[in-house]
């Protein structure tokens, strides 16, 4: 006989829908393929780029934001765009002087000028058969003052006859080759001589490496001139005898005897008229300074 009463158990089992997963994998696999892709560009437009725009590149990457805005070398490390301060950029005067820095300053165009005058340096010298020997000579930076041209001495080459200003024929090319690139740009340049420090016979109360050093700086102006450059940009002649020596070289090292341009920004061509000062050479972290091998 039937139990009357039993409740009846109906047990249904619930179907698992399995949840899709979602394609953040896919996202993120992309992004690897665009950054892959770009890594190969990169690589490919630098394999079939000249060495000089390739240390172009690496020049204007090493250099800070900040320092490329303002110059300087510990500019990066501070949180103000303006050295040591300024005006509040909020006031109308702050304003102000920010336009009037930008219309005016433009160091992406002035960094880009430096590098495009150094190239077709570079170029010249490489074209010209008798100025290739010169190449080892040559030092390029870019500092905060512009852009700073060294052409140093060898016992092999010397750019003037010993412990005289009388220039040699292949300087004397260098230069007239010099001159008229440095016209395709406003700046106003400086010269300097440097000696190393093998006195004179007489010692300093009469002829020496400071007269030396000063009359082969004008002797470089003057052939200068005479290829055409343009006289009223020569801002500075001076003569510094053996006093500025090159990082990481002896007194005496021959390379200490050598001519320096310098291409100066507006800025620092501004303050030398105004201060009556010479910043060229003094305690400058530039940033190219590496003295390759004779």
């Amino acid at each position: 006989m039937a139990q009357v009463g039993r409740p009846i158990i109906i047990r249904r089992r619930k179907k698992k829908v399995k949840k899709h997963h979602g394609g953040s994998w896919k996202i993120a696999l992309a992004d690897f393929m665009t950054a892959l892709m770009a890594l190969f560009l990169v690589m490919w437009i630098l394999s079939m780029s000249s060495e000089n725009q390739r240390k172009s590149i690496s020049e204007y990457f090493r250099t800070p934001l900040l320092v490329s805005m303002v110059g300087g070398e510990s500019s990066g490390s501070s949180s103000s765009v303006i050295p040591g301060g300024g005006p509040d950029f909020t006031s109308s005067e702050g304003e102000q002087l920010r336009i009037t820095m930008r219309q005016h300053t433009r160091p992406a165009d002035i960094r880009r000028q430096f590098f495009d005058v150094r190239r077709s340096v570079e170029n010249a010298i490489q074209a010209d058969p008798i100025l290739q020997t010169l190449q080892n000579q040559m030092r390029f930076d870019i500092t905060r003052e512009g852009l700073r041209i060294m052409m140093l001495d060898t016992e092999a080459k010397p750019m003037f006859e010993i412990g005289s200003a009388r220039i040699a024929s292949y300087m004397e090319r260098l230069l007239k080759t010099l001159a008229p690139l440095l016209n395709e740009i406003p700046n106003a340049i400086t010269i300097s001589g440097h000696t190393d420090s093998l006195p004179y016979a007489g010692g300093e109360l009469g002829y020496s490496n400071w007269e030396l050093s000063a009359d082969r700086a004008h002797t470089t102006r003057k052939v200068l001139l005479e290829a055409g450059f343009d006289s009223e940009r020569l801002l500075m002649v001076m003569g510094t005898a053996d006093r500025i020596p090159l990082e990481g070289t002896a007194p005496d090292d021959p390379r200490n005897r050598r001519i320096t341009l310098v291409v100066h920004t507006e800025e620092s061509a501004e303050f030398i008229r105004r201060q009556g000062y010479f910043p060229q050479d003094h305690g400058l972290h530039a940033v190219d300074q590496e003295i390759a091998p004779n």
